[in-house]
């Protein structure tokens, strides 16, 4: 499955997201809850659904059926501004009852149809992946890595530095007492 590049971000905010909703600070199994309180909360987060959707997305959580999954897993492939209508998309999903009530106030702001797109598309990509989807993430056509900060984020130093020193060093150098 390809996904596009806004697909790559969201599905990992998306994932990331409910797992922070997933268990509180000692541990415990709070998503339901937590979901409940993101439901009743829906219509004050709309100003969200342009800057954050993943956010306002997980409101949805477990409340989608797929009756087509083809035609979502062609929408993986789009960009939001390649986004059909949402009345092309709303025969391939069919909502919960409270879910409807969310779609129906997304409805009414602007950008709510691509909300709804977007929202139904992530849940999909979830629900197939059973929440760890481990597709190919930025990866460019010709196998290469779109992502900037691989060489970046390499461990491997050539001059042979231990970081840790370095930071000592530094923070001697700034008056700091070194420790040990």
């Amino acid at each position: 499955m390809m996904l596009s590049a806004f697909f790559e971000d969201m599905t990992k905010a998306y994932q990331a997201e409910l797992e922070d909703l997933q268990s509180d600070s000692e541990g415990n199994d709070i998503l339901t809850s937590r979901l409940k309180s993101k439901r009743s909360q829906f219509a004050l987060m709309m100003p969200m659904i342009e800057t954050d959707p993943e956010m306002v997305a997980v409101a949805f959580h477990g409340g989608i059926d797929f009756t087509n999954p083809q035609t979502l897993t062609m929408l993986l492939s789009d960009e939001p501004d390649d986004f059909p209508s949402w009345t092309d998309v709303a025969d391939a999903v069919q909502f919960e009852s409270w879910a409807q009530k969310l779609a129906d106030i997304a409805l009414q702001e602007p950008g709510g149809e691509r909300f709804l797109i977007t929202t139904v598309c992530l849940e999909y990509l979830h629900e197939k992946s059973n929440g760890s989807y481990q597709g190919v993430y930025n990866q460019s056509a010709h196998g290469e890595s779109d992502d900037a900060v691989d060489g970046v984020e390499n461990d491997d130093d050539d001059d042979g530095r231990d970081l840790e020193v370095e930071g000592a060093d530094w923070l001697s150098e700034q008056g700091f007492e070194r420790l040990g």
